[in-house]
């Protein structure tokens, strides 16, 4: 079964076609990043009307590269939640549309199950085990029992993780994407020039919960007071530091979990599960084991919305044509999956 997946949430222009859930034929990405990088971050105006004006060429090309013809096409799926309503706007409405077209069967997909599914496309992997979804928007820990229900142990309390990233470089003029910059900067700096604080959350409902709130104002506002005697006051530190606690305060949360639970594989998604200390991190913990999806599957892209959207049709569910999107989804609640933030409607 062919599915062809499109993903307009934010500021990537995605279309991917894929059979079976795991087969990627084809998957074509169309970067915005020259366009925002003047202002440090996505403006979305901007990302609405360049998803309009590439939706139809990138949709193109990926059927091109799959030699395809949409009459080839089993079903097609786009991202309908959450992210930037207008960006969401642009690429559910072609799917549907195109969907109705060809008369093909008609998927939407949330983004974050989308993320969560991304290391499933190149890895036969078992469920359930302990998911770890971290992006500009998401910083989640979750028991993963299926592609679609997923039970929430923790989550940020303010900001995610990406957010911090992408703040953290605006402020010191970095340039955007800023987790990317950090990342590279702090390979030159020393993790132990500053001592950063890490929240203190240990007990009861908040025992797998992170912030980054805290850390991302320390290092903006603070720094001078965190740096430890010996070392210098540099970008390079101050980017390697803010990294080491920002990957550590994940890491521990998520190691509680593993450690309560005894499910000892982890599986990462979201554009910060490409970050390199995080993954050396992780590589650390012998104990357990780590998957994590190829760099090109991180961010944003067609392939993950499309391996998605097979499991849905296999169980024979798809979405009615009046399927709207979402930009926001409900608070997440702990304990059993939270259909409402992570359904399709």
């Amino acid at each position: 079964m062919k599915v062809l997946g499109i993903e307009s949430s934010c500021d990537e222009t995605a279309c991917a076609i894929v059979e079976d859930g795991h087969n990627i034929i084809s998957n074509v990405v169309a970067t915005q990043i020259p366009f925002h990088q003047i202002y440090k971050g996505v403006v979305p105006e901007i990302a609405s009307r360049k998803h309009a004006e590439w939706i139809l060429p990138v949709v193109r090309q990926a059927l091109s590269e799959a030699n395809m013809g949409l009459d080839q096409i089993d079903a097609i799926a786009a991202t309908n939640r959450p992210g930037l309503m207008g960006s969401l706007l642009v690429g559910l409405s072609f799917g549907k549309t195109l969907a109705w077209a060809a008369k093909k069967p008609f998927i939407a997909i949330n983004h974050m199950l989308g993320h969560m599914y991304a290391a499933h496309l190149e890895n036969d992997i078992q469920y359930p085990y302990i998911g770890l979804l971290v992006s500009g928007g998401h910083s989640i820990i979750a028991k993963v029992n299926g592609f679609d229900d997923l039970e929430v142990l923790g989550t940020t309390i303010d900001d995610s993780v990406g957010e911090a990233f992408d703040k953290v470089a605006k402020y010191y003029d970095l340039g955007y994407p800023g987790g990317v910059i950090i990342d590279r900067l702090a390979k030159n700096g020393n993790p132990a020039a500053f001592s950063f604080p890490t929240p203190k959350m240990d007990k009861g409902d908040h025992r797998y919960d992170v912030s980054f709130s805290g850390l991302k104002t320390a290092v903006i506002h603070q720094a001078d007071s965190f740096l430890n005697k010996g070392f210098e006051r540099t970008t390079e530190n101050i980017a390697a530091s803010f990294q080491e606690t920002a990957c550590k305060t994940l890491v521990s949360r998520l190691i509680r979990a593993v450690d309560d639970t005894g499910i000892k594989t982890v599986v990462a998604g979201g554009g910060v599960a490409a970050n390199s200390r995080l993954r050396e991190m992780l590589s650390e913990h012998k104990e357990i084991t780590c998957i994590f999806p190829p760099l090109k599957l991180c961010g944003d892209n067609g392939a993950m919305i499309a391996g998605v959207a097979y499991h849905f049709l296999k169980r024979g569910e798809t979405s009615p044509l009046n399927t709207t999107a979402c930009a926001r989804i409900p608070q997440f609640k702990r304990g059993l999956a939270n259909l409402e933030a992570f359904g399709r409607r």
